[in-house]
Formats: structure tokens, C-alpha cells, sequence
């Protein structure tokens, strides 16, 4: 995964803070330390309870299960639209 995470290669990273073996928070603490410039990510995680893991894994959003499609939507739009900002 971070060997395919160039800057400027993804506009939005949305990952499964659930995955095994390696978590998607985990894996989104890695790619904020170590990729300059790194796309905006959304982390998914298995219940509201667990939002304060993604502050620490420093997640620009986070949706929790059970997925709402609107929800998903409403936390990506504006990482996409900053990101689009940005590159403009």
C-alpha cells in the first residue's frame, strides 16, 4: 500500500480501520508520518464508540458501521473538494 501512494496519484484513501492483519488506522498513521503531501483518507470503523482511535491515526473523516451510503458521501465530498482546491 505505501509503495502505491504517490502524492497526487489518489484524490481520497478510504480505508477499513476493521481489516486484518494490518488495520486501517494503523495504516493510516503510517501513510500521514511517512508520505509528504498525503491524499486526504476516511477511515470506516466498526462502531461510533471507536472515532477517538481515528484521532489518534490522524483520519481526516471517519464513518462507522453500519455504513450509511449518505454518510459516506457527506464525510467525502469535502475531503474531495479540498483536495481538488488544492491541486487547482
Amino acid at each position: 500500500m505505501l509503495a502505491n501512494v504517490d502524492p497526487g496519484t489518489f484524490d481520497l484513501l478510504i480505508l477499513d480501520g476493521e481489516a486484518t492483519p494490518s488495520g486501517g488506522m494503523g495504516l493510516c498513521r503510517q501513510l500521514k508520518d511517512e508520505i509528504y503531501n498525503c491524499p486526504p483518507v476516511l477511515v470506516l470503523v466498526g462502531r461510533a464508540d471507536d472515532r477517538w482511535l481515528a484521532t489518534w491515526s490522524r483520519a481526516d473523516a471517519v464513518v462507522a458501521h453500519p455504513i450509511d451510503p449518505r454518510a459516506l458521501v457527506n464525510a467525502a465530498l469535502p475531503l474531495l473538494k479540498s483536495r481538488n482546491s488544492v491541486t487547482k
